[in-house]
């Protein structure tokens, strides 16, 4: 009797330990999930611009199929990846996040190039004239997990640096129910998003109330406009996020520290001139520089990587470089 109830005095003991532990990932995931909520919003900002020309039935696939990738991308690669580097050499993961940050800035830069000159280099325009909409939609997603990746690299990253525990474990659980639970957010809402029109159509012809009509009849008018002005702002947070990793990645490894020191004092400089919000005006000066280098950086790379990146990676795989 004495041994049972010494051996229930354990499980209760483990019980306790168990319990402890999932209130320490919960708060430490939560924790890390606020840090990386800046280019969470970016996340899902650029994503929805991946499904637009498409039929209504190809929405939702397309969705599942970049969420089911960027769940890759953080479970079976970064996570391990980002584990392993900050165990054995943490002095690469600045250099490498700096290239994702770079990519960001090319990207983000192309896509203005083709909008405001769509002829300025055959290499771009080439990239983006696919007729065939079955393999469009396997660039547009093979694109997207790309550049899900990148922001998943720096999401991952700033949650493994919040998190405050020497466990191995409790690092690698706590970034794993964030990955999840990003994901699972970003792409939910951008579902939410891209189907709002095709909500609004069935309340226009079905609802009940004139008035239920009326916001059906609005969100199919509104819809359209918020898909571009999403477009427009992935494209920004592509600027804003590369240039901010290039600039505070030059600062760290002491390369070039004067991008960071003068944005920042410029942005301190513009909020102490204004009597309110100082702290939204600094982080608005400060993103808006950011994006302003990403730009700079990202025209100075097109034609690095159309020109030689590209014809490289050609010659390399026997395969045309992959689209952006």
């Amino acid at each position: 009797m004495s041994g049972l109830l010494a051996l229930l005095d354990d499980v209760a003991a483990i019980a306790k330990v168990a319990a402890s532990s999932v209130d320490d990932i919960a708060a430490a995931a939560a924790k890390a999930g606020t840090k990386a909520a800046g280019v969470v919003i970016d996340d899902a900002a650029v994503t929805p611009k991946y499904v637009h020309g498409f039929s209504a039935d190809r929405e939702l696939p397309i969705i599942w199929r970049i969420a089911l990738g960027s769940l890759k991308n953080k479970l079976i690669i970064l996570l391990p990846g980002l584990l392993a580097l900050d165990y054995f050499a943490p002095w690469v993961i600045t250099p490498l996040l700096m290239l994702g940050g770079a990519y960001l800035c090319f990207e983000g830069a192309e896509k203005l190039v083709h909008a405001f000159a769509p002829h300025a280099d055959h290499a771009v325009e080439a990239d983006f004239d696919t007729k065939d909409p079955a393999h469009l939609e396997e660039e547009k997603v093979a694109g997207a997990i790309k550049t899900d990746f990148i922001l998943s690299g720096e999401i991952m990253t700033i949650a493994l640096a919040t998190i405050e525990s020497p466990s191995f474990w409790m690092q690698a659980i706590t970034l794993a129910v964030v990955g999840t639970f990003i994901t699972v957010l970003v792409y939910g809402a951008v579902a939410l998003i891209v189907k709002m029109d095709d909500v609004g159509l069935h309340m226009a012809a079905t609802g009940r109330t004139s008035g239920g009509r009326a916001l059906g009849r609005g969100l199919v008018l509104a819809m359209p406009k918020l898909m571009a002005v999403l477009s427009t702002v992935g494209t920004a947070a592509m600027l804003w996020v590369g240039g901010n990793i290039v600039i505070h990645g030059l600062e760290v490894t002491h390369l070039w520290a004067w991008p960071y020191q003068t944005i920042h004092h410029a942005a301190e400089v513009v909020a102490h001139a204004v009597p309110v919000a100082q702290g939204f005006v600094e982080w608005l000066v400060t993103a808006a520089l950011d994006g302003v280098f990403g730009l700079i950086l990202g025209v100075l790379l097109i034609p690095v990587a159309t020109r030689v990146i590209g014809p490289l990676w050609s010659a390399a795989t026997g395969k045309k470089a992959a689209g952006h």
